[in-house]
């Protein structure tokens, strides 16, 4: 299916993309090269509003917004950033919410007063928030009602300055018939505001619309953090520029429809469900219907409704799509594409999935670095549990750590990637930066730390991880990160985390503790529950096995290798 034509009119002549001759593996229809907008975000929002004022944009549990209203909700909203909390040109502003049209606005309203947005897992918990505020200096914080307690100390000790907290029920219609999850019911605004808290509504009323501060394509945009191995995690640093380059080149590469309409159940705050269930979408003008939370009856429930074209997922949420008994007696034939990343499909859900719909599950690759998909499968002739080929103006290659050279067809090497979207840097680590280069015939390529090899064909494929790394549904969980916060339980001496097998969720977190001797021995559960108030849910160890003592290699450095090979031994 082609591009309908006004969509490829707006990009053909504003942004003078050229079609040239594609490749075998080139997906038909799509140019081989784009000119990426050089423009800001907001900008992109703007444009969609003036082409498309009446258009619905967002669906929020029956609540319905045109892409005028939205606009209007952006720029009131960075009236009050500029006029009351007279925000600096690259001041970082912590973003800590679920799926909502409030996610949506804040984000673009802190871009449009020239801000920095830093997103957080809604699933974050006390030490990660205290990290990345303290990480980024950020005196403001917007939060979803339910998470604004794990702010409150960081309020009360003058960490931030203010903060601001909503209630996602505020932009719900009371009176639909599909309920919004249960655990994101409203709190009560007046107690919030006694606590001092500001509400986002009352932010939005007090404020006038405000023209956007004057911002490049160069400028900073959005810091996602991505975890490393050192247990800190790092913020890599994206402008306007390389967030278009994977939102525009999805919406191309997909070949969105005009009048496309987008589900959006991955978490917006992590960089696929940003470009494929928001900055793509709005830059297309197309219609995002929401879910805060996921949940597989009411998902097909909203693509019977709202007749869906389009979602993307992860691989755990296909499975329990499904494997829902009561699938079939929805209609889902409105659905023109679906796809996503995070986690290899199983064959056996893709070939459900195909039978459901008709339809292949297109998977990519890509990485907080990268701001998403660096490598996509063609729309046409997609392979399963393959990465895709690289896409628009990427060169991506295999190279060996070892012998510091590239690799040929079919050769196992890590893999590496150049192109316009890759990040400017990690927040403040200069040698970390540093570090995760190689450059190879005069040009700079990220190092992924993922280990795969590419055909004869140019398709990408994944075997293994140089980063010790945990992939539990999808969401990376990074061992080291997870210990140092553990080492803040008394009863814990030393911890080694490690992934071990689950059926359900690929892998899922395991943690072997040493205790220490003059603290009441806890329990396993003791522990999990610990982890659970200081830690996302995800990253939370599922197992614990006390030992007496950790292997060590003769430098001292604990030999977590080795413990993973023998709990894979024990599975």
């Amino acid at each position: 299916m082609d591009l309908d034509r006004n969509l490829k009119i707006c990009i053909l002549d504003i942004y003078g993309t050229k079609l040239v001759k594609q490749n075998k593996n080139w997906p038909a229809g799509v140019p081989k090269n784009i000119v990426f907008p050089k423009q800001t975000l907001p900008e992109n929002l703007l444009a969609s509003a003036q082409r498309v004022p009446l258009r619905k944009a967002l669906i929020f549990y029956g609540a319905e917004y045109t892409y005028q209203e939205v606009l209007q909700l952006v720029e009131r909203l960075s009236g009050y950033l500029q006029s009351v909390i007279q925000i600096k040109p690259d001041e970082p502003v912590l973003l800590y919410m679920q799926n909502s049209p409030q996610f949506i606005i804040s984000f673009y309203a802190i871009l449009h007063a020239g801000g920095v947005v830093i997103p957080v897992n809604p699933m974050s918990r006390k030490a990660e928030l205290n990290y990345i505020q303290k990480d980024t200096d950020s005196r403001l914080v917007i939060a979803g009602s339910e998470v604004s307690e794990f702010v409150q100390p960081l309020l009360m000790t003058g960490a931030i300055e203010q903060l601001i907290s909503t209630n996602y029920a505020d932009m719900t219609d009371p009176e639909y018939d599909l309920c919004l999850p249960a655990s994101l019911y409203p709190h009560d605004p007046d107690l919030m505001r006694k606590l001092g808290y500001v509400m986002w509504q009352d932010a939005i009323s007090s404020a006038y619309p405000v023209p956007p501060v004057n911002r490049s394509a160069s400028d900073l945009a959005v810091i996602p953090y991505s975890s490393g191995t050192t247990g800190n995690p790092k913020g890599c640093m994206h402008s306007h520029y390389t967030v278009n380059v994977t939102a525009v080149g999805g919406v191309v590469w997909h070949q969105f429809e005009e009048d496309s309409i987008s589900l959006a159940t991955l978490p917006m705050f992590h960089v696929t469900g940003m470009q494929g269930a928001m900055n793509g979408p709005i830059y297309a003008a197309g219609t995002l219907v929401i879910m805060a939370r996921w949940d597989r009856q009411i998902a097909a429930e909203l693509i019977r409704r709202y007749q869906i074209t389009r979602w993307r997922s992860i691989a755990t949420m296909a499975i329990d799509f499904v494997n829902d008994p009561n699938i079939r007696s929805y209609d889902l034939s409105s659905l023109k594409a679906v796809g996503g990343g995070g986690t290899a499909m199983p064959a056996p859900i893709a070939r459900k999935l195909k039978d459901l719909t008709g339809l292949d599950y297109l998977e990519g690759y890509g990485l907080s670095e990268t701001m998403a998909a660096t490598h996509l499968n063609p729309t046409d002739a997609p392979r399963a549990q393959c990465l895709g080929i690289a896409v628009f103006d990427v060169k991506s290659c295999i190279w060996s750590p070892q012998n510091h050279k590239k690799l040929g067809p079919n050769e196992i090497g890590e893999i590496l990637i150049a192109g316009p979207q890759v990040f400017l840097g990690y927040w403040r680590r200069p040698e970390d930066t540093k570090e995760a280069f190689v450059t190879l015939d005069g040009v700079a390529y990220f190092r992924t730390g993922d280990i795969g090899y590419v055909d004869e064909d140019g398709f990408f494929y994944m075997v293994d991880r140089l980063k010790r790394m945990i992939n539990a549904s999808g969401f990376k969980v990074w061992p080291a990160e997870v210990e140092a916060i553990m080492y803040g339980h008394p009863a814990i001496a030393e911890a080694c985390v490690i992934a071990s097998k689950d059926p359900r969720r690929g892998e899922t977190v395991k943690a072997i503790v040493v205790k220490t001797r003059n603290e009441k021995a806890p329990s396993p559960r003791e522990i999990i529950s610990w982890c659970k108030t200081m830690m996302a849910a995800y990253k939370c160890p599922t197992e614990i096995e006390f030992v007496e003592v950790l292997p060590k290699s003769g430098s001292g450095k604990v030999m977590w290798r080795a413990l993973t090979d023998k709990e894979n031994t024990h599975c």
